[in-house]
């Protein structure tokens, strides 16, 4: 199973002419080894470019994209690392949303399909990322 963030999900549906390719490559190869998940927050951040639930859903079916419920043991420890981050300075807005995605990572052993790596890789090292290579992609 790979858990895919929303960031690459986005590039799919605002094919972005930068990241569009890259993403779609990495779903393509993810879903030839397992499943595809997101969980609520991933659902709940995708709502935003969507008029309607239904339109949200036919895009998750067609992904091929399954929805996992967080299990508590990573919404616990998702609370602990936000604390631990608040404590070392972090910003309080707009970053709560990685740490469920990556403490369900954790929790899960599922490795993130993502374009976003910072908080990841410091607040959960275990986690296996599958990002872009420096340099592999470039604005024209």
């Amino acid at each position: 199973m790979t858990l895919v963030d929303t960031n690459v999900l986005l590039d799919v549906v605002t094919d972005d002419p930068v990241f569009a390719p890259w993403s779609l490559a990495q779903l393509e190869a993810a879903a030839l080894v397992g499943p595809l998940i997101i969980n609520g927050v991933i659902y709940a951040e995708l709502s935003v470019r969507y008029a309607s639930k239904e339109r949200l859903d036919a895009f998750i079916t067609g992904a091929g994209l399954k929805i996992a419920p967080i299990p508590e043991a990573a919404l616990f420890l998702a609370g602990k690392v936000f604390a631990q981050y608040r404590r070392a300075g972090g910003a309080k807005t707009g970053v709560l949303p990685d740490f469920f995605i990556g403490a369900h990572a954790a929790v899960g052993r599922y490795p993130i399909l993502t374009r976003d790596t910072g908080r990841y890789r410091s607040y959960f090292p275990t986690v296996t990322l599958v990002t872009p290579q420096p340099g592999q992609m470039h604005r024209d």
